[in-house]
Protein backbone atom coordinates (compact mmCIF):
# COMPACT_ATOMS: atom_id res chain seq x y z
CA UNK A 1 0.00 0.00 0.00
CA UNK A 2 0.97 3.23 -0.68
CA UNK A 3 2.11 5.87 2.35
CA UNK A 4 -0.95 8.40 2.75
CA UNK A 5 0.63 11.61 2.40
CA UNK A 6 0.16 13.71 5.57
CA UNK A 7 -2.74 16.63 4.67
CA UNK A 8 -0.04 19.71 6.71
CA UNK A 9 2.38 18.24 3.94
CA UNK A 10 -0.48 18.72 1.11
CA UNK A 11 -1.08 22.05 2.69
CA UNK A 12 2.90 22.79 2.50
CA UNK A 13 2.62 21.81 -1.28
CA UNK A 14 -0.69 23.49 -1.89
CA UNK A 15 0.91 27.10 -0.03
CA UNK A 16 4.48 26.91 -2.05
CA UNK A 17 2.29 26.32 -5.31
CA UNK A 18 0.31 29.77 -4.67
CA UNK A 19 2.87 31.95 -3.19
CA UNK A 20 5.57 31.10 -6.55
CA UNK A 21 3.00 32.01 -9.28
CA UNK A 22 2.88 35.12 -10.08
CA UNK A 23 -0.23 35.85 -11.05
CA UNK A 24 -1.20 35.57 -7.35
CA UNK A 25 1.20 38.41 -6.36
CA UNK A 26 0.04 40.62 -8.98
CA UNK A 27 -4.18 39.55 -7.76
CA UNK A 28 -2.39 40.74 -4.40
CA UNK A 29 -1.08 43.60 -5.67
CA UNK A 30 -4.40 44.45 -7.49
CA UNK A 31 -6.52 43.84 -4.62
CA UNK A 32 -4.51 46.35 -2.48
CA UNK A 33 -4.25 48.85 -4.92
CA UNK A 34 -7.96 48.86 -5.87
CA UNK A 35 -9.34 48.56 -2.17
CA UNK A 36 -7.21 50.99 -0.88
CA UNK A 37 -7.36 53.96 -3.51
CA UNK A 38 -10.69 53.67 -4.02
CA UNK A 39 -11.29 53.27 -0.11
CA UNK A 40 -9.19 56.11 0.77
CA UNK A 41 -11.03 58.20 -2.27
CA UNK A 42 -14.38 57.10 -1.10
CA UNK A 43 -13.41 58.35 2.86
CA UNK A 44 -12.02 61.72 1.60
CA UNK A 45 -15.04 63.12 -0.48
CA UNK A 46 -17.75 62.12 2.48
CA UNK A 47 -16.71 64.78 4.61
CA UNK A 48 -19.22 63.60 7.42
CA UNK A 49 -21.74 60.80 7.82
CA UNK A 50 -24.64 60.88 10.82
CA UNK A 51 -23.18 57.66 12.30
CA UNK A 52 -20.25 55.69 12.70
CA UNK A 53 -21.40 52.72 10.27
CA UNK A 54 -22.02 55.46 7.68
CA UNK A 55 -18.35 56.74 7.63
CA UNK A 56 -17.17 52.83 7.88
CA UNK A 57 -19.43 51.44 4.74
CA UNK A 58 -18.49 54.98 2.68
CA UNK A 59 -15.09 53.73 3.01
CA UNK A 60 -15.51 50.17 2.06
CA UNK A 61 -16.38 50.78 -1.31
CA UNK A 62 -13.38 49.39 -2.81
CA UNK A 63 -13.79 46.17 -2.10
CA UNK A 64 -17.26 45.91 -4.69
CA UNK A 65 -14.37 45.98 -7.48
CA UNK A 66 -11.48 44.77 -5.29
CA UNK A 67 -13.15 41.43 -4.67
CA UNK A 68 -13.47 40.97 -8.54
CA UNK A 69 -9.56 40.27 -8.21
CA UNK A 70 -10.21 37.63 -5.45
CA UNK A 71 -12.48 35.70 -8.15
CA UNK A 72 -9.73 35.56 -10.06
CA UNK A 73 -7.56 34.36 -7.94
CA UNK A 74 -9.79 31.66 -6.97
CA UNK A 75 -10.53 30.62 -10.56
CA UNK A 76 -6.86 30.22 -11.41
CA UNK A 77 -6.48 28.15 -8.20
CA UNK A 78 -8.78 26.03 -8.75
CA UNK A 79 -8.16 25.46 -12.85
CA UNK A 80 -4.00 26.16 -13.72
CA UNK A 81 -3.57 22.69 -12.98
CA UNK A 82 -5.83 21.25 -15.42
CA UNK A 83 -5.06 24.26 -17.77
CA UNK A 84 -1.04 23.59 -17.49
CA UNK A 85 -1.30 20.06 -17.23
CA UNK A 86 0.20 19.13 -14.40
CA UNK A 87 -2.60 17.70 -12.39
CA UNK A 88 -2.01 14.56 -13.26
CA UNK A 89 1.53 14.84 -11.30
CA UNK A 90 -0.48 16.07 -8.33
CA UNK A 91 -3.09 13.26 -8.16
CA UNK A 92 -0.15 11.12 -8.42
CA UNK A 93 1.41 12.19 -5.17
CA UNK A 94 -2.38 12.89 -3.65
CA UNK A 95 -4.69 10.20 -5.03
CA UNK A 96 -7.61 11.03 -2.64
CA UNK A 97 -8.26 14.33 -5.10
CA UNK A 98 -10.82 15.66 -2.27
CA UNK A 99 -8.10 16.14 -0.02
CA UNK A 100 -6.21 17.77 -2.55
CA UNK A 101 -8.96 20.44 -3.46
CA UNK A 102 -9.36 20.76 0.56
CA UNK A 103 -5.79 22.32 0.80
CA UNK A 104 -6.29 24.24 -2.20
CA UNK A 105 -9.40 26.07 -0.81
CA UNK A 106 -7.77 26.25 2.34
CA UNK A 107 -4.48 27.97 1.83
CA UNK A 108 -6.33 30.64 -1.12
CA UNK A 109 -9.20 31.38 1.58
CA UNK A 110 -6.59 32.35 4.84
CA UNK A 111 -4.50 34.62 2.30
CA UNK A 112 -7.97 36.18 1.16
CA UNK A 113 -9.19 36.68 5.06
CA UNK A 114 -6.16 37.56 6.30
CA UNK A 115 -5.73 40.35 2.84
CA UNK A 116 -8.89 41.57 3.36
CA UNK A 117 -8.85 41.87 6.99
CA UNK A 118 -6.01 44.09 6.94
CA UNK A 119 -7.08 46.16 4.36
CA UNK A 120 -10.53 46.48 6.28
CA UNK A 121 -8.29 48.09 9.18
CA UNK A 122 -6.87 50.45 6.61
CA UNK A 123 -10.56 51.54 5.35
CA UNK A 124 -11.05 51.77 8.89
CA UNK A 125 -8.32 53.84 9.37
CA UNK A 126 -9.28 56.32 6.98
CA UNK A 127 -13.07 56.71 7.53
CA UNK A 128 -11.46 57.82 10.88
CA UNK A 129 -8.92 60.12 9.54
CA UNK A 130 -11.27 62.31 6.76
CA UNK A 131 -14.92 61.40 7.91
CA UNK A 132 -16.30 63.26 10.68
CA UNK A 133 -19.03 62.19 12.69
CA UNK A 134 -20.61 63.22 15.87
CA UNK A 135 -18.39 61.37 18.76
CA UNK A 136 -16.19 60.06 16.34
CA UNK A 137 -15.66 56.21 15.09
CA UNK A 138 -14.78 53.70 18.27
CA UNK A 139 -13.30 51.22 16.90
CA UNK A 140 -14.20 48.56 19.69
CA UNK A 141 -18.19 49.45 18.93
CA UNK A 142 -20.13 46.63 17.40
CA UNK A 143 -21.97 49.03 14.61
CA UNK A 144 -18.29 49.52 13.47
CA UNK A 145 -16.51 45.51 13.89
CA UNK A 146 -19.84 44.13 12.47
CA UNK A 147 -19.09 45.55 8.67
CA UNK A 148 -15.69 44.64 8.81
CA UNK A 149 -16.10 41.10 9.83
CA UNK A 150 -19.07 40.48 7.29
CA UNK A 151 -16.63 42.15 4.48
CA UNK A 152 -14.08 39.79 5.39
CA UNK A 153 -16.51 36.58 5.66
CA UNK A 154 -17.86 37.38 2.32
CA UNK A 155 -14.72 37.96 0.56
CA UNK A 156 -13.80 34.85 1.97
CA UNK A 157 -16.96 33.31 0.72
CA UNK A 158 -16.26 34.44 -2.78
CA UNK A 159 -13.03 32.97 -3.17
CA UNK A 160 -14.15 29.85 -2.18
CA UNK A 161 -16.81 29.86 -4.99
CA UNK A 162 -14.24 30.94 -7.32
CA UNK A 163 -11.90 28.04 -6.33
CA UNK A 164 -14.96 25.09 -6.71
CA UNK A 165 -15.81 26.85 -9.97
CA UNK A 166 -12.42 26.56 -11.47
CA UNK A 167 -11.88 23.28 -10.31
CA UNK A 168 -15.55 21.86 -11.94
CA UNK A 169 -15.24 24.07 -15.07
CA UNK A 170 -10.80 23.25 -15.55
CA UNK A 171 -10.94 26.47 -17.61
CA UNK A 172 -9.82 30.02 -16.04
CA UNK A 173 -11.84 32.01 -18.80
CA UNK A 174 -15.06 29.78 -18.48
CA UNK A 175 -14.75 29.84 -14.78
CA UNK A 176 -14.18 33.82 -14.38
CA UNK A 177 -16.83 33.90 -16.91
CA UNK A 178 -19.17 31.95 -15.02
CA UNK A 179 -17.73 33.64 -11.50
CA UNK A 180 -18.61 37.15 -12.86
CA UNK A 181 -22.09 36.34 -14.40
CA UNK A 182 -22.99 34.99 -10.91
CA UNK A 183 -21.86 37.44 -8.36
CA UNK A 184 -21.71 40.72 -10.43
CA UNK A 185 -23.31 40.98 -14.16
CA UNK A 186 -26.80 38.48 -12.71
CA UNK A 187 -28.06 40.08 -9.18
CA UNK A 188 -28.09 43.56 -10.02
CA UNK A 189 -29.83 43.30 -13.43
CA UNK A 190 -31.88 41.00 -11.80
CA UNK A 191 -32.71 43.10 -9.07
CA UNK A 192 -33.53 46.02 -11.64
CA UNK A 193 -35.91 44.45 -13.44
CA UNK A 194 -38.75 45.58 -11.02
CA UNK A 195 -40.58 42.75 -11.15
CA UNK A 196 -41.20 40.28 -8.15
CA UNK A 197 -39.84 37.28 -9.47
CA UNK A 198 -36.92 38.43 -10.84
CA UNK A 199 -35.69 39.61 -8.07
CA UNK A 200 -36.71 37.01 -5.52
CA UNK A 201 -34.01 35.21 -7.93
CA UNK A 202 -31.15 38.25 -7.57
CA UNK A 203 -31.63 37.62 -4.13
CA UNK A 204 -30.66 33.76 -4.21
CA UNK A 205 -27.66 34.81 -5.89
CA UNK A 206 -24.12 35.50 -4.22
CA UNK A 207 -23.56 39.00 -4.99
CA UNK A 208 -20.20 40.56 -4.01
CA UNK A 209 -20.58 42.61 -0.73
CA UNK A 210 -19.66 46.15 0.14
CA UNK A 211 -19.41 45.42 3.99
CA UNK A 212 -23.16 44.76 4.95
CA UNK A 213 -24.83 45.87 2.01
CA UNK A 214 -25.10 43.95 -1.44
CA UNK A 215 -23.12 45.34 -4.37
CA UNK A 216 -25.08 46.97 -6.93
CA UNK A 217 -27.73 44.60 -6.12
CA UNK A 218 -30.38 46.53 -4.22
CA UNK A 219 -30.35 46.33 -0.45
CA UNK A 220 -31.15 42.72 1.50
CA UNK A 221 -29.93 41.51 4.98
CA UNK A 222 -26.20 40.89 5.41
CA UNK A 223 -27.38 37.53 7.22
CA UNK A 224 -29.41 36.13 4.30
CA UNK A 225 -26.80 37.40 1.66
CA UNK A 226 -23.77 35.75 3.90
CA UNK A 227 -26.19 32.90 4.54
CA UNK A 228 -27.04 32.53 0.28
CA UNK A 229 -23.27 32.92 -0.52
CA UNK A 230 -22.06 30.43 1.86
CA UNK A 231 -24.44 27.91 0.89
CA UNK A 232 -23.20 28.61 -2.88
CA UNK A 233 -19.87 28.13 -1.73
CA UNK A 234 -20.53 24.98 -0.05
CA UNK A 235 -22.86 23.18 -2.56
CA UNK A 236 -20.53 24.33 -5.38
CA UNK A 237 -17.11 23.50 -3.63
CA UNK A 238 -18.83 19.63 -2.56
CA UNK A 239 -19.97 19.51 -6.43
CA UNK A 240 -16.66 20.05 -7.36
CA UNK A 241 -15.23 17.47 -5.05
CA UNK A 242 -17.42 14.78 -6.83
CA UNK A 243 -16.29 16.09 -10.23
CA UNK A 244 -13.13 15.66 -9.45
CA UNK A 245 -13.23 12.29 -7.85
CA UNK A 246 -15.08 10.96 -10.89
CA UNK A 247 -13.47 12.65 -13.66
CA UNK A 248 -10.50 11.73 -15.31
CA UNK A 249 -7.71 14.26 -15.01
Amino acid sequence: MSRVVPFAAVLRSEWTKLRTLRSTWWCVAVYVVVVLALGWLAAAVTDSAPRADFAVAAALTGFGFGQLVLVVLGVLVGATEFTSGTATVSFTGVPRRARLLVAKTTVVAVLAAVLTAVLAAGCLVAARMQTVVPGGIDVTAPLVLRPLAVQVAGATLVVVLAVALGAAVRSTAGGVGIALALVLVAPPLLAADGRRIPERISELLPALRVGEDAFLAGIDRWTIGLAVAGAWAVGMWLLSAVLLERRDV
